[in-house]
């Protein structure tokens, strides 16, 4: 019997999800080679000749720029080196709490140069996604579960929203249908991460997906986890979860690894993907969603994976490997 490769393990893991996710993909008589080795980054040769190959340069933050409030050391003074030698510098983000503006004064609170075009949020995704490639009427509704960078997003884009940061619905008082009015405007929920999930938001959240008739359902991402400054905290994807239990059904996912973020991106800049390197800390997300756009990536291991080998390795392969942005300042 063949042995199946890392490609076939890809496709069995994600199973339908591999369709949706990576569509051109189903078009090719091969996957993309999932089977290659990383290449462990060390010597100052080895990042100068990976500086010298990209023009375009993607990154995840939390876990490859900061945990939490607190930077990771040497990230500045790379991406400062970056631009210094005209590099294209972009911050793809699944975290979905914060709206680019808002996010962009985390920027600037910890002292990285960045602009707001250049920052790139699943909540962002998300708001696109339903305004341009859904265009959800405006006399349509949005039920979020989420943070109020949802909601901005949302805002930006002329959508109306329910639900999120409303105090009625943050509330630990029992649900009770023979309370609740269903809004026949609702035409899509929208969860991402919410510090305040509770019963009623996603009570009401399932109440519009099963009775409003083609109300959407959409995720901003999917992440089991994300890295806060003093550990690992559950993601968005667990707060969608009980909802895709109830349902018996997926959401759509506008973050990474889902190329709809890439979609978001392409609208706005200009690069040649042969010359552009995905920067992250997750296999699942930032490397997939690299592999997924045809870009080099590279795997840090400061943030959500420590170690890619040994017999439970993940079939999904970097490029590049390397302990620590910060490791790129040996280039300088």
């Amino acid at each position: 019997m063949e042995k199946p490769t890392n490609s076939k393990k890809v496709r069995r893991a994600l199973g339908s999800k591999f369709r949706y996710l990576f569509p051109f993909l189903e078009h090719t008589s091969t996957c993309w080679n999932l089977d290659t080795m990383s290449a462990r980054l060390s010597s100052a040769q080895d990042y100068t000749v990976l500086l010298d190959k990209y023009d375009t340069w993607m990154f995840d933050c939390d876990g490859v720029l900061w945990h939490g409030d607190r930077l990771i050391d040497g990230a500045v003074e790379v991406l400062d080196l970056l631009r210094r030698r005209n590099k294209k510098v972009l911050f793809v983000t699944n975290n979905a709490t914060k709206s680019r503006k808002s996010y962009k004064g985390k920027f600037d609170h910890l002292g990285v140069q960045a602009h707001v075009d250049e920052i790139y949020g699943s909540a962002y995704a998300a708001a696109v996604y339903l305004s341009t490639v859904v265009k959800i009427p405006k006399t349509k509704k949005v039920y979020v579960i989420g943070m109020a960078g949802l909601e901005e997003e949302l805002h930006e884009e002329g959508i109306t929203s329910l639900g999120g940061t409303d105090p009625a619905d943050n509330t630990l008082t029992p649900f009770s249908l023979a309370n609740f009015t269903l809004d026949p405007d609702v035409a899509a929920v929208v969860c991402g991460l919410d510090t305040q999930i509770n019963y009623t938001k996603t009570s009401k959240a399932f109440q519009y997906l099963t009775r409003n008739p083609g109300c959407l359902f959409v995720a901003t991402n999917e992440d089991s986890t994300y890295p806060s400054a003093d550990g690992l905290l559950p993601g968005a994807g667990a707060i969608s979860a009980p909802l895709r239990f109830a349902l018996g059904r997926d959401p759509v996912c506008t973050g990474k690894p889902s190329t709809t973020m890439l979609d978001c991106i392409n609208a706005k800049v200009h690069y040649n993907p042969e010359r552009t390197i995905m920067v992250g800390d997750r296999l699942n997300t930032d490397i997939l969603f690299g592999k997924g756009g045809g870009l080099a990536t590279l795997l840090v291991l400061s943030g959500e994976e420590s170690e890619i080998t040994g017999p439970d390795a993940s079939p999904i392969v970097p490029d590049y490997v390397t302990g620590s942005i910060g490791d790129l300042r040996a280039a300088i």
